[in-house]
């Protein structure tokens, strides 16, 4: 099931980066996709790829939410966080990961760093004292 769901991912990567769905395409990323070296790490769990996935479907109205916000109460302060990867982390789930932290308005990843950390940057709105 994991490699189906590393399948799934890898072809939605390359429909995302040509946006060209015609058949040619479409054979040309299924072989790309196949062809592609598998990574020799443990599988993850079926319930952390549903879990990642949840959080990608979340954070859709979360950027929508942010963006207005944004436009509506400027941010102009900024923070730079280390988070904390979590556990036993396939490098597909990673990419998710990455991939939600950055698809809000408000962060970006700055850097992954392998010892199990994300630099993140953050826009938050000024706190006068």
């Amino acid at each position: 099931m994991i490699g189906y769901l590393n399948i799934l991912l890898r072809l939605t990567i390359w429909f995302l980066l040509t946006a060209d769905l015609s058949l040619a395409n479409i054979i040309i990323g299924v072989a790309v996709t196949l062809l592609l070296p598998r990574v020799a790490t443990s599988p993850g769990a079926i319930k952390d790829w549903l879990r990642a996935f949840w959080e990608v479907v979340v954070a859709i109205p979360q950027a929508y939410f942010e963006a207005l916000e944004i436009m509506v109460r400027p941010h102009s302060a900024e923070a730079i966080t280390m988070e904390r990867v979590k556990p036993q982390r396939t490098p597909g789930l990673i990419f998710l990961d990455i991939f939600v932290i950055t698809f809000t308005p408000k962060t970006i990843v700055l850097k992954y760093h392998e010892d199990g950390w994300y630099e993140v940057h953050r826009v938050t709105p000024r706190r006068d004292k």
